[in-house]
C-alpha cells in the first residue's frame, strides 16, 4: 500500500507532534518523482528556477508562465508530497484581486496544492483574500530574493533588535491572515527559535538553524549540481557535477576513440543489417 499523500493540514500537525518537516526544490518531473519516492515532505517549485535551471543572475526575471510550466511537471512526477508553488514577482504585489487570479492559475493549471510569497504585512491583504476563496498560503520571510536589490544582496536578515522584531509581528500578521506555514531564510538561530515558538503554524528554516520545524534546501545546491555560488549553510549531500562531468568525458573519449557503441553483433548476436 502507498503512503497517503501529504496536505496542508499534515503539516501543522507535524508540528504539534514535534516531528520535523523536510522539504526540497523541484523543478522537473524526474527530480520530483525521485525526491518523492525518497520520503521528502513537500516539493518546492521555487523560482530559484532561475538561477539553477534556466541561467538568471537572480529570481527576478522569472514568470508566471515559467512556473506554470515547472510546476506541472513536478505534478505530474510527485504522488506523495505536498507541492507548493512560488509566486514569482509582481504577480501579487500589485492588487489582491490579481494576486487570487495568479495563484488560481498555478493551482488549477499547474496542479500545484499551495503557493508561497515572499514579505509580511505589505502582503497581508492578498494572503487574507487567497486563503479566503481556498488557495493555501506559505509565507516567506528573512532573505527575500525578490528583493534582492532592496536588500542590498544575500546577506543576513534580522540581525538588529528592531529588524527581530518586525519580523516576528510580520510572521504573526502572515498566521493571521490564514498562511499555513512560513519560510525563514538567512536569520539568526535566535529569531528564528523565537518566530517558531511564538507560531502554531510551522515555520520552514533554510540558514535559520535548527529551531524550525522543518527545513528546506535548493535541492540542486544539496546534491551538488550547481557548480556557482553554494550558501554556506549549505550541507551537500553528494557531489553530482564531478559524476555528471566525468562520466561525460568517459563518453565522450570513448565516442572519439570508437569504442562506443559497439557492434551490435557483438552485444546480442544479432547480425547487422
Amino acid at each position: 500500500m502507498s503512503p497517503s499523500r501529504i496536505r496542508v493540514p499534515d503539516l501543522r500537525e507535524k508540528k504539534s507532534r514535534g516531528e520535523k518537516i523536510a522539504m526540497l526544490t523541484a523543478y522537473d518531473a524526474t527530480m520530483a518523482r525521485l525526491l518523492d519516492q525518497a520520503g521528502v515532505d513537500a516539493l518546492l517549485v521555487g523560482d530559484s528556477v532561475g538561477m539553477v535551471v534556466l541561467g538568471y543572475e537572480n529570481t527576478l526575471a522569472v514568470t508566471l508562465d515559467d512556473m506554470l510550466h515547472h510546476t506541472r511537471a513536478v505534478a505530474r512526477g510527485a504522488s506523495r508530497a505536498l507541492v507548493v508553488a512560488d509566486m514569482p514577482f509582481l504577480s501579487y504585489q500589485v492588487s489582491a484581486e490579481e494576486a487570487v487570479r495568479n495563484a488560481g492559475r498555478l493551482l488549477q493549471e499547474g496542479g500545484a496544492s499551495a503557493v508561497k510569497l515572499e514579505g509580511g504585512r505589505p502582503v497581508v491583504e492578498a494572503v487574507r483574500r487567497m486563503v479566503d476563496v481556498g488557495i493555501p498560503v506559505m509565507g516567506h520571510l528573512g532573505l527575500r530574493p525578490q528583493s534582492v536589490h532592496q536588500l542590498g544582496g544575500y546577506i543576513k536578515q534580522a540581525t538588529r533588535p528592531g529588524d527581530a522584531d518586525a519580523l516576528l509581528a510580520d510572521a504573526i500578521a502572515l498566521q493571521e491572515a490564514g498562511a499555513f506555514g512560513v519560510v525563514l531564510e538567512s536569520i539568526p538561530e535566535d529569531v528564528a527559535k523565537t518566530v517558531t515558538s511564538a507560531l502554531e503554524i510551522p515555520t520552514i528554516g533554510i540558514g535559520a538553524g535548527p529551531h524550525c520545524d522543518g527545513q528546506v534546501l535548493v535541492s540542486h545546491d544539496m546534491l551538488g549540481l550547481f557548480d556557482r555560488f553554494v550558501p554556506s549553510f549549505v550541507k551537500q549531500y553528494a557531489k553530482l557535477s564531478e559524476t555528471i562531468q566525468s562520466a561525460t568525458r568517459a563518453y565522450v573519449d570513448d565516442v572519439r576513440e570508437g569504442r562506443y557503441p559497439e557492434s551490435l553483433s557483438k552485444i546480442s548476436g544479432v547480425p547487422n543489417r
